[in-house]
């Protein structure tokens, strides 16, 4: 035997026993060897790596800090969105939960559902992609379609395997799950900063997120971040079990973490039982939770259950009680939303909450601040419901000053003098002024061209306070009547801003019908019912002349939404609105309005992979669902054809290996144009 062979031999060995002793401290938090002994042969890899350099392969325990910085983060698409949580804040909202999923599944409100329970850590999300069992790609989660490649960063995570354990792991395999910083961690990473005379960070969640944006990973070493799993996206060239609880225990056997605490439960009232023991519990716990995580546990129950918008129908977090200060009201102002919605927020006395200084709070309504029993100068607990929004829970009326003074509602629009009006079964006041008010007009604006409606890059929201304030425009479809001279009249605005930001406008004017129900901000109209809207009328004429009664046969479109949805549609001023924009040029194809079993990719099972150009993956994805396919993450014998652009990588080549058909873009644009859903 050669030097060289005996070399490979023994550092081969050493990286298995590195990874297993790695794998016991880590992630099953039972050490098997001290500290000592772990460097020795850590050491004696890294010189014979050194030796013989071939032997330095990237997922090796040597490897986990790069030595050199990267200057910027590249953004990374994922073929799986990550979605985000509806959140429950009591017994009765988890409860309303419950409900909605039995009456979906069509079983008995007394039916026992077995659901996953997890403590819901506060870290960030991530995924981690391997393939062949090594780790390839570390990305945030960013806004659930895109995010930023950190897999410098990931590997750095000592929780983190860069290679799986054991077999049976699928081809292509997506973790998802939370990176975080136990709390003995970020006392630690402070009391360093404090003898170095460094910034400290304000909580664990603000700590964990700073090291994972270093564009230096050798920082994110020094930082004792853990990563814990919580679930699986893509997987392609396998099977995994058919229950979520089961598929966590498939994970830590291949040597992932998962979180120690999780519990499989029958029913709701033993969800709200794991809820009281786990809360009794949250500070000794050694790490940040705010809240726990239920999952419906059978995974053919999670597929017929489905989404609804940007999160799934058979989970819901049930936050915990955010923390509350108290602090002094210095005064109440009102603020006018999209509809004329009156809110009063609170000005208060800075104060330090949840991890972040407060000094506005929402009041929500005059229900609220009558409850609350509200005067200025009070002192007030402040709370950060669901620990993000800050909001005024309670008055300590022993320390009321003399002389506090109510707090009185305006008569008329603070903005444009408008009357108010609350209807009989609202808790809501509105101002009446409409399109007259300038507060709603710059709401409908900036609603109108955000990324999701007809997305006309560039124009913020201090562009559309000038052109409102200025008297250029005082609805939406002013904005494509404003001259250029005006444009370039208004602050910060030169000729190339003006002419990018024209050129936003023009293209924006070819939209699809869901787009612009959307983009037309009528109340409850979200993305999800927009398209239903679309997809069920075809056309806008269709939709206009709709009867309450047609719109009540619309999925999700129930009694308030249609009521809405009749006050739209009936007012000139809106219809005019509509008018004005589609002599602007403004347009869309009228969808085909079929039955769900004559549509014309109905029954089949489309995958969408690689960069596509005209159309967004997303948006590609959006327009076979219309056209009835079902569109899958992975390729599988039962795939009827595959969309691939360019960078497909796996997906093609097993879609080749299966002989299933393949189109590029151009071809999916053709398609998608026979059916008139795409210009």
């Amino acid at each position: 035997m050669t030097e060289a062979v005996a070399a490979g031999q023994e550092a081969a060995r050493l990286r298995e026993q590195l990874d297993t002793w790695n794998y016991q401290y880590h992630v099953l938090d039972a050490p098997s060897v001290p500290d000592a002994e772990y460097d020795r042969c850590l050491k004696r890899l890294q010189a014979l790596e050194a030796q013989y350099p071939a032997l330095c392969v990237p997922e090796s325990p040597t490897q986990r800090v790069g030595a050199t910085p990267i200057s910027q983060f590249a953004p990374v698409q994922h073929e799986m969105p990550m979605l985000s949580l509806d959140n429950a804040f009591d017994s009765e909202e988890l409860q309303d939960f419950n409900r909605r999923v039995l009456d979906r599944l069509g079983q008995e409100p007394s039916a026992l559902l077995e659901f996953a329970c997890e403590p819901k850590l506060d870290g960030i999300a991530v995924s981690l992609l391997y393939r062949d069992g090594r780790l390839e790609r570390g990305a945030t989660r960013g806004d659930g379609s895109t995010g930023e490649d950190i897999t410098h960063n990931v590997r750095t995570v000592a929780s983190v395997p860069l290679r799986l354990r054991g077999s049976g792991f699928p081809g292509v395999l997506e973790v998802r799950g939370e990176i975080y910083l136990p709390r003995a961690g970020f006392e630690q990473l402070n009391a360093t900063a404090c003898e170095r005379g460094e910034k400290t960070f304000v909580n664990p969640r603000n700590a964990a997120a700073g090291s994972l944006r270093q564009l230096d990973a050798r920082i994110t070493a020094t930082r004792p971040l853990q990563m814990c799993c919580y679930s699986v996206g893509l997987y392609e060239g396998g099977e995994l079990p058919g229950r979520h609880s089961d598929v966590l225990d498939r994970l830590h056997a291949w040597g992932l973490r998962i979180n120690p605490e999780s519990r499989v439960v029958q029913g709701i009232d033993a969800c709200e039982s794991y809820y009281a023991g786990l809360a009794a519990r949250r500070a000794s716990l050694p790490y940040d939770i705010d809240g726990i995580v239920y999952k419906v546990n059978d995974l053919g129950l999670q597929q017929r259950l489905g989404f609804v918008s940007r999160a799934p129908r058979w989970a819901i977090a049930r936050k915990f009680p955010a923390q509350e200060e108290m602090t002094t009201l210095l005064a109440v102002e009102f603020q006018v939303g999209r509809t004329g919605a009156i809110t009063p927020v609170a000005r208060l006395e800075p104060v330090f909450v949840g991890g972040v200084t407060v000094s506005n709070a929402t009041l929500h309504n005059a229900d609220e601040v009558e409850r609350l029993d509200l005067r200025i100068g009070d002192t007030v607990m402040v709370r950060r419901a669901g620990d993000v929004i800050p909001q005024v829970v309670a008055v300590v009326l022993d320390r009321r000053p003399a002389g506090a003074a109510p707090v009185h509602f305006p008569q008329r629009c603070p903005v444009c003098g408008s009357v108010l009006e609350r209807a009989a079964d609202e808790a809501v006041l509105r101002c009446m002024g409409g399109l007259v008010c300038q507060a709603q007009q710059k709401a409908a604006i900036r609603h109108f061209v955000a990324r999701r409606a007809l997305d006309v890059d560039g124009l913020g929201d201090k562009l559309v306070d000038q052109l409102v304030d200025q008297g250029l425009v005082r609805t939406v479809a002013g904005l494509y009547t404003v001259p250029r001279s005006a444009w370039l009249a208004l602050d910060r605005m030169g000729d190339k801003s003006v002419d990018k930001l024209l050129a936003a406008l023009e293209q924006s004017k070819q939209t699809s019908l869901p787009r612009f129900i959307y983009a037309l901000g009528i109340r409850e109209v979200g993305e999800s019912t927009a398209g239903n809207l679309a997809r069920h009328f075809g056309s806008w004429e269709a939709l206009a002349a709709a009867s309450e009664d047609a719109l009540l046969a619309v999925p999700d479109v129930g009694p308030i939404v249609a009521d809405h949805l009749r006050q739209f549609l009936d007012s000139a001023d809106s219809l005019a609105v509509v008018q004005a924009l589609r002599e602007a040029g403004v347009c869309w194809p009228n969808i085909e309005v079929l039955p769900a079993e004559a549509l014309p990719l109905s029954g089949q099972t489309w995958v969408v992979t690689g960069k596509l150009e005209t159309v967004g993956r997303s948006e590609a994805k959006a327009h076979l669902e219309a056209l009835g396919a079902r569109v899958a993450g992975s390729v599988s014998a039962k795939t009827t054809t595959v969309v691939a652009g360019p960078g497909a990588g796996s997906k093609l080549g097993k879609a080749t290996e299966l002989d299933i058909p393949v189109l590029d873009e151009a071809a999916l644009l053709e398609l998608l144009r026979s059916h008139g859903v795409l210009l």
